[in-house]
This record gives C-alpha cells, structure tokens and sequence, in this order.
C-alpha cells in the first residue's frame, strides 16, 4: 500500500467511527419512547401516536426541503415509508398491547436475522459465521434484560412483533439498495417517507380510535418530543447511517434501544436491574461493539466507475517515444476513492 493510500485508509477510521456514534442516537432515542408513552401520553392510543410520529415529522422536512420525488421515487418512496412507518408502527403497537414488554422486544431483536438473510439475497452480502454469532448473541443478551419471569406468549402478539421486526429488516436493506436520487438530500428522502407512512397510518388511526382526543400541555410536550427529537431528526440519523455503513452494522446497533429503555426505566421509574439485567446488557452491548467492529464499510459506487490515479513517471524514467500505457503499470497499492459525502 502507498503511503498515500495509507494516508486515506488511516483517514477513514474516525469518519466511519463519526457515523456509527452519530446513527447510534436514533435507537438510543427510540430506547426513550415507552417512558414518554406511559409518563406524558393519553392512554391506549398507540395508532394516533404513531401517526403523530411520523406525518407532522415528514411534513415539517418537506416544508424545509421543497423537494418531492420524481419519477418511480414516488414508488420507492411509498414502499420504504410503509416498511419503515406506515405498517412497522402498526405492528409494532399492536405486539406492544398483546404482550408483556419483555417478550416483545425479545421478538423484536430478531430483526438483525432478518437483515442478514434480506442483506444477502437482495444486496449480495454474504454473511459470515461472525454475524450471524453476533446477532444471536444481540438477542440474547436483550432477551435476559427484559424478560420476566410469568411472562405470557399470545401468537397474534407474536406474529405482530416477528412482522414489524420483519417490515423493518426490508425497509433497511431496500433504503441500502436504493439509496437516494442524485442531489437529493438525507432530510428530504426522510420526509418523504415519513409523510408516505403517516398517510398510511391515518385512515386506520381514525377507523380503529376514532377522533383524537382531547390533550392537555403535558401530552402536546411528549407528541412534540416524539415527533421531531424522537422522529424527524433519529431517522434522518438513521438512514443517514444505513447509507455510509453495511446493514448488518447499523441493525446491530438496534439492542441499544431496549437497553436505553431499561436504564430509563431504573433511573426515572424506580424499576429493578439485578444481575441477570445487567448481564444482558453487558452482552448486548458486546454484541453491539462487534458488530461495528466485524462489519466493513461498503464501498460507495464511484469507487467501481473512477478510475485511479497513477503516479506519472519521472522524466528519467520517460523514453522519448510514446511508452506503453501507464496503466499497465500497476502500483503495489492502488488508493481508494474518497469515502462519500
């Protein structure tokens, strides 16, 4: 490798590092949601609140950007806000409503299966020994942190959970997979989905809860939280993360949601952590660490269009006549392109 390649290659770690950190906050904001929900929420709500996460949130980024999409990204759009939004925050209420906590997010934490299996089928990611370890372990680990003991299973409940975990998965990959249009921003691409799913979920909000209910200061400040710090601002971070990094890295970050949940609940709620909990979180959170550690980060597709640089020959080294190309030439370490913007 060329020192100049050293140079970037060496660049590379803390900007990756940046991103991980950065796409990191949008599962530890969400970790924040059932504390919101129960402390600051109207009851028995779940449909209007995930509408009020998602369309004023995506409205809010389209009044921000004016950018709508074009071409099949009106399609693409649409599909990627009902995975991520539109039926994953359905299926997500309803697996929260017919099962203890516990269990659902213990159903939910298989989501990283599902990306590998998705990851290699739709993006050619062929999956390694190491991650698949890895994701078992992140269920795991979240599995001793919030189960109970007495816990009760219902089968809707589970398919429920098992479906948004599943809706998720494919929204992450096809998000990977397409990426977004050409000078299109990370703010905007997420308004569109965000406004997609929130449509999606607003006939069914008011055919299943009827009109809204009446809400006093403390619900509006827990809606607003939810909608731009918990909403807008951790799935620009999140699909920010899902393009500068492989899906396996960025949905075994997601054990960090339950584990935050936990912590807020021992230190705002006064819930009990005993060895077993603090047990899982020290495996998830290993699990977590390995998985950015096991994961390479994807070459951006100019990598494979621009060609490299050659270093140009010294004239001593130049014959007077035309040599054979430069290209044939080949450096012992070729520099990779710049990471992308």
């Amino acid at each position: 490798m060329s020192r100049k390649a050293h140079a970037t290659h060496t660049a590379r770690a803390p900007h990756r590092a940046a991103f991980v950190a950065l796409t990191a906050l949008a599962p530890i904001s969400w970790g924040s949601t059932y504390y919101v929900t129960t402390e600051f929420l109207p009851p028995d709500r779940p449909l209007f609140t995930g509408l009020i996460r998602a369309l004023p949130a995506g409205l809010l980024l389209l009044a921000l950007t004016r950018r709508l999409p074009t071409g099949a990204w009106w399609g693409k759009a649409a599909v990627l806000g009902i995975l991520n939004i539109g039926a994953f925050f359905p299926l997500l209420f309803l697996a929260a409503y017919r099962l203890p906590g516990g269990i659902a997010a213990v159903v939910g934490s298989v989501g990283p299966l599902f990306v590998v299996g998705l990851a290699a089928l739709l993006l050619g990611d062929r999956p390694t020994v190491r991650t698949l370890l890895t994701a078992v372990a992140a269920a795991f680990g979240v599995s001793l942190v919030v189960l109970r003991a007495g816990a009760a299973f219902d089968l809707v409940g589970v398919a429920a959970g098992l479906l948004s975990a599943l809706s998720m998965a494919a929204g992450v990959v096809l998000t990977k997979r397409w990426g977004r249009p050409e000078g299109v921003g990370a703010l905007a691409a997420t308004g569109w989905q965000l406004t997609a799913g929130g449509l999606v979920i607003l006939p069914v909000a008011l055919l299943v809860e009827g009109a809204p209910p009446a809400l006093t200061g403390t619900n509006l400040a827990g809606y607003a939280y939810l909608a731009f710090g918990n909403t807008a601002i951790s799935y620009v971070l999140w699909f920010r993360g899902i393009e500068r990094l492989s899906a396996s890295s960025v949905t075994l970050l997601g054990p960090l949601s339950p584990v935050t949940a936990a912590i807020i609940g021992w230190a705002a709620l006064g819930q009990a952590l005993g060895p077993v909990q603090l047990l899982g979180m020290a495996i998830a959170l290993g699990a977590t660490a390995a998985g950015q550690l096991n994961s390479r980060t994807p070459k951006a597709p100019a990598e494979k269009e621009t060609p490299v640089e050659e270093e140009t020959p010294s004239k001593e080294e130049t014959p007077v006549e035309k040599a054979a190309p430069i290209a044939k030439e080949t450096p012992i370490g070729k520099e990779p392109s710049k990471a992308p913007r």
